[in-house]
């Protein structure tokens, strides 16, 4: 009797069976891949059975679909049908009478023409197309034919605008008929030639630029007429290329006029075609000032379908071409809405320059772009447009401020050139006190109005939130540039020049404490940029720069007191306090020896402002100027050695103090490294030429802190605690001693190095013993070298090498021996420390 499980039991050991079926079909595959692998590496069969094959088991995929093949041979078959048409008019052409030459060619032009009807009706689009495509060629070569045997005698470029104005109706006309009007071919093809009529009957007629840059303008407003209106899509994009190219040669060309007019009424002129320019723009962005944009992605590519669908390509294309289009996408409208502004200030700007001095070209554009602003506030006009206007006026106002930037510059960085000529006495004027070695820019006088007028526009004109705050810092600067400009514009005197940078500077730090963070930081960098020009330009006579100085040291001292501005104000107002020093020095014929201490004035402020500064960002810049101001008082007094040697010990002094700070304990190594220099200083101004009175000096500190480290961390290595100590004096005067004639030295120095030997040895420390041992053994052979030198002159000259060879021979035999021994040493000195 069979027992069967319960089904939960029974459906667990299928499972359990399934699952070892699973891996081991795994495990058969994975040997499966193998062995296929090693019989493909040995170059034999896989399959012992079958026959050989190549390695790709698929098949070779085509490198090119059907349609793309089609399509080649379609335009390749028109291509060469146009020029045999072409090769037959202009080579056989005179082979034939005038019946024979007109039934040819009529015939030819007929059938191509006729024959996409046909090849439509029985689904055959692309070809179509491309039968089309040769008729259009032939219409043109019949044109070309029709001027050579009847209309010789007119003139080419009138007969060519003609005959592009016919085969543009015609072409439209094939178009739009009801049999071929399903092809795509045409209509962009009318539209092409369109472009011509005009600019070439212009041509013809000998008609100047302006009458050439209307007919380009008007041309490129037909092309925009139809892009906006027509449905298909390659005659779409067709007029919108006509109409950005041919309009952009236009609207270069009436701009060239603008600009080179000497009359106003030639300005008025090319005004009157920037304006024509302008209202085809505002038309083309009109339509899409909203939310305009094609309502269908469904575009087709003309000849793009293969022939086995070339029937439902057919039955489709009305659908596909027949995509409304609600102008142009809002992006692109306001783009034109930029344009057309910038035509319009174009447009007005040129005239008033016609009329109006040189100088005041700059302005009048700038009045143009102003009152352009006017279209922003009219509530009838889409908000695009408005838009537009606006970016149009900004634009023209930012070019302005571009082109008063050299009369700023010239005065915040002309002072510079006082530099190479300090204390030579005060200039005539503001203007002269600027252009020291920089020219005056030409048109300046009027860089004032400029600033002005955009900071008077810029703040209340900006109402969005997010902008208004920048837009009124923006303003504030312009400002400042504008009362900045004014004492060199308009030749105020030297001392009231001055005067008003002071007043500025000092008013840009009072706005810096009553602003919110981004103004404060504006008002901070424009009462630096003053103040540095205020100071340059007090370089011209030493009574100024003294009171300058004090002034901006004092003023930026003051401004220290609040939190917020010491950051800045305290490294600035050290950093004039420095050149304060500096100059008072001067003024009092002292060397620069003697300046330096009164420069080291600065460090010490330095140093004492620090802590009370605590963890502020201002910390950091008081000690880097302190600092640099240490640097410059130690290069003031490298001439005077001994003064110099004052110097860095004050240096060190001020540097050990800072290193009492629990935050600042590595600035002592540098308060170390100054005491150490200020003592070489000082001995070599005494002309001590003894290494010892430079190493012991650093040796016995060294000694004393290694060995207080090792008294608190008894792990510390000797060569870290003593190594550095002991090295500073005995390599210095190990060196000397080696070319010391007397015995003195060697003497002394042989002691010191027997007793650090004897101590490391007692201690059991690895870095006396050695440094200790090996200074000795050096020594002592410094001074056996006479003696070895006079035995060796006495032997004979086989002797040092029969030595050499019996020592060698020893060593040989005792090489074990040796070697056991070197290892033993090797060892103890391994477990000193």
């Amino acid at each position: 009797m069979t027992h069967l499980p319960p089904p939960a039991e029974e459906l667990r050991l299928l499972d359990a069976e399934l699952r070892q079926l699973d891996a081991r079909r795994a495990q058969l595959l994975t040997r499966r891949a193998w062995l296929i692998a090693a019989l493909q590496q040995t170059g034999q069969p896989s399959r012992p059975w079958a026959h050989p094959r190549t390695p790709s088991a698929a098949a070779p995929r085509p490198e090119t679909a059907a349609p793309s093949v089609q399509n080649v041979l379609l335009v390749l078959g028109g291509v060469l049908l146009t020029l045999a048409a072409a090769v037959f008019t202009l080579v056989s052409w005179g082979d034939m009478g005038i019946t024979g030459r007109a039934l040819v060619l009529g015939a030819v032009t007929l059938a191509a023409l006729t024959g996409p009807a046909l090849l439509l009706k029985r689904g055959l689009r692309s070809t179509a197309e491309s039968v089309a495509g040769l008729g259009l060629a032939l219409t043109v070569l019949d044109a070309y034919a029709l001027h050579e045997a009847a209309l010789a005698g007119t003139d080419g470029t009138g007969y060519a605008a003609a005959a592009a104005a016919v085969l543009a109706g015609i072409w439209s006309t094939y178009a739009l008929l009801p049999a071929t009007v399903a092809l795509r071919l045409p209509l962009p093809c009318a539209l092409a030639a369109a472009q011509f009529p005009l600019l070439l009957w212009a041509l013809s007629a000998d008609a100047g630029p302006y009458v050439i840059s209307a007919a380009l303008l008007v041309t490129a407003g037909l092309d925009t007429v139809v892009a906006l209106r027509v449905k298909t899509p390659s005659a779409r994009v067709t007029a919108m290329v006509g109409a950005y190219g041919v309009g952009t040669c236009g609207i270069l060309t009436a701009g060239w006029l603008t600009l080179t007019a000497d009359a106003p009424s030639a300005a008025a002129r090319a005004g009157a075609l920037l304006l024509l320019a302008a209202a085809i723009a505002v038309g083309a962005a009109w339509p899409g000032a909203g939310a305009g944009s094609l309502s269908s992605a469904g575009t087709g590519t003309g000849t793009g379908e293969s022939a086995g669908t070339d029937e439902s390509a057919s039955t489709g294309a009305g659908s596909s071409e027949s995509a409304a289009w609600q102008g142009p996408s809002e992006k692109h409208a306001l783009g034109l809405a930029v344009v057309s502004g910038l035509l319009v200030v174009g447009a007005f700007g040129g005239v008033a320059r016609s009329w109006l001095p040189g100088m005041w070209t700059v302005p009048a554009y700038l009045a143009c772009g102003i009152a352009l602003l006017a279209a922003v506030r009219a509530g009838r006009l889409p908000d695009t447009v408005r838009l537009g206007s606006a970016w149009a006026s900004g634009a023209v106002q930012a070019l302005a401020v571009l082109w008063a930037l050299p009369v700023v510059a010239v005065v915040v960085m002309g002072p510079a050139g006082w530099i190479g000529r300090v204390w030579s006495g005060a200039p005539s004027d503001a203007r002269a006190a600027v252009t020291v070695e920089a020219p005056w820019p030409p048109d300046a006088a009027v860089a004032p109005a400029v600033l002005l007028a955009v900071a008077a526009v810029l703040a209340p004109a900006v109402r969005a939130e997010q902008w208004r705050s920048r837009a009124r810092i923006g303003a504030a600067g312009l400002a400042w540039a504008t009362a900045l400009t004014l004492p060199a514009v308009f030749g105020m005197p030297y001392v009231a020049g001055m005067v008003l940078l002071g007043v500025m500077t000092a008013a840009a730090l009072y706005a810096g404490r009553a602003t919110a963070s981004t103004a404060r930081l504006t008002a901070l960098l424009l009462s630096l940029i003053t103040s540095v020009s205020l100071a340059l330009v007090s370089l011209a006579s030493q009574t100024v720069t003294l009171v300058v100085l004090s002034v901006l040291t004092a003023l930026f001292a003051s401004a220290s007191w609040r939190t917020s501005l010491t950051s800045v104000t305290a490294p600035a107002a050290l950093v004039y306090a420095a050149a304060l020093a500096s100059a008072t020095g001067a003024a009092a014929d002292w060397p620069p020896s003697r300046t330096a201490l009164l420069v080291l004035a600065v460090p010490v402020a330095a140093a004492l402002l620090a802590p009370r500064l605590g963890g502020s960002r201002a910390t950091v810049p008081v000690e880097a100027v302190g600092a640099a101001a240490g640097l410059l008082a130690v290069g003031l007094a490298v001439t005077d050695p001994p003064l110099l040697a004052l110097v860095l010990a004050s240096c060190g002094v001020i540097t050990a103090g800072t290193a009492l700070r629990p935050d600042r304990r590595p600035v002592g190594y540098a308060a170390t490294a100054l005491f150490v220099l200020a003592a070489w200083v000082r001995l070599a101004a005494w002309e001590v030429g003894t290494p010892e009175a430079y190493t012991l000096p650093v040796t016995v500190p060294a000694l004393l802190v290694g060995a207080l480290r090792r008294h608190r961390d008894p792990q510390v290595s000797s060569w870290t605690a003593y190594g550095p100590g002991l090295a500073a004096t005995l390599v210095p005067s190990l060196l000397t001693a080696w070319g010391d004639p007397h015995w003195t030295r060697p003497l002394l120095l042989g002691t010191a190095a027997l007793l650090v030997t004897l101590l490391g040895a007692r201690h059991r420390l690895q870095a006396p013993l050695v440094l200790g041992g090996s200074v000795l053994t050096l020594v002592a052979l410094h001074e056996l070298a006479p003696y070895v030198v006079q035995v060796t002159g006495a032997l004979p000259r086989w002797a040092p090498p029969a030595l050499a060879g019996l020592l060698l021979l020893a060593l040989g035999a005792t090489y074990e021996q040796r070697i056991r021994d070197v290892r033993r040493v090797r060892e103890v000195l391994g477990r000193m420390n």
